[in-house]
């Protein structure tokens, strides 16, 4: 059976207008209080920069370290023999 309406849009059925009213709000609210949490660090950029490079040298293990040319150690060591 053939129905005669127009289709409509997921975005024009209520479930659509509903999803977009609660984001529009949602952003709006996360917008507001990112900004403001966002202000109130600025002053302490410069600091917190200066803080992450040695954090990224602790944790930050790969690409083949020190001289390695790209190869890990168990390759290095299989090649010594």
């Amino acid at each position: 059976m053939e129905d005669d309406r127009p289709q409509q849009g997921f975005f024009r059925s209520r479930t659509g207008l509903a999803l977009i009213a609660f984001l529009l709000i949602g952003g709006f609210f996360l917008w507001t209080e990112h900004r403001a949490h966002v202000a109130v660090a600025l002053p302490y950029w410069p600091y917190l920069l200066v803080l992450l490079c040695p954090l990224m040298h602790l944790f930050h293990h790969g690409h083949g370290g020190h001289g390695g040319g790209g190869h890990s150690d168990h390759e290095r060591k299989g090649k010594d023999r």
